[in-house]
């Protein structure tokens, strides 16, 4: 490792240590929310996870000093408008990977037929031959829908299908998974995104 690629790495870690606040996806029970947790533990950092109905409606909730950040995850649909559209604000700062909770199919605990499926856009295709699928914004969502008797059944997480006292017809297992960290930022500070190319 060069001088260069050693304060680039430092200035790297010294950004993400001021990092307190990650804005993601919830309700509770999603594998953002699990994921976003596990790297403030992983820093040792006594932060806060705030959870929005969609992963870009943190940017109206969170400041752009650095000391917050937006969570997002590779098989996110919109990952591509999150970075481009807000080069000016937001920097991809930091990925890893993390196992996300089981991904399962659950149905309410009253009704054995299923027909009817709702979830999440991106493990939608795990159940493509299953029923009539409706999209939703998150898989926790996807519980808390279905659990109200809109759907016979969904695709959720583990914990989101317990917490919403559903059954569960199939568990899929966790998926490894790539989680990005989008660090809010003025445009110019610290070279900011946009300095480089775009793949």
């Amino acid at each position: 490792m060069n001088d260069h690629q050693a304060t680039s790495k430092g200035d790297r870690e010294s950004a993400l240590s001021r990092v307190t606040v990650i804005h993601t996806l919830g309700p509770s029970g999603t594998n953002l929310e699990k994921a976003a947790h596990h790297w403030l533990a992983e820093r040792g950092i006594t932060g806060k996870v705030v959870l929005h109905d969609e992963v870009e409606d943190g940017l109206d909730a969170m400041a752009f000093d650095s000391t917050e950040a937006i969570l997002a995850c590779a098989v996110y649909p919109r990952l591509h408008e999150l970075v481009f559209q807000n080069l000016h604000r937001l920097e991809m700062a930091d990925s890893f990977i993390l196992n996300t909770h089981d991904m399962v199919l659950a149905g309410r605990p009253d009704h054995t037929t299923v027909s009817t499926i709702v979830s999440h856009q991106a493990p939608s295709s795990l159940v493509a031959e299953r029923g009539e699928i409706t999209l939703t914004s998150s898989n926790s969502c996807a519980a808390v829908l279905c659990a109200a008797g809109q759907y016979d059944a969904c695709v959720t997480t583990g914990p989101a299908a317990a917490a919403e006292g559903l059954r569960l017809i199939e568990n899929f297992g966790p998926v490894p998974m790539i989680f990005t960290l989008h660090l809010g930022r003025t445009l110019g500070e610290g070279g900011g995104a946009g300095s480089g190319r775009a793949c």
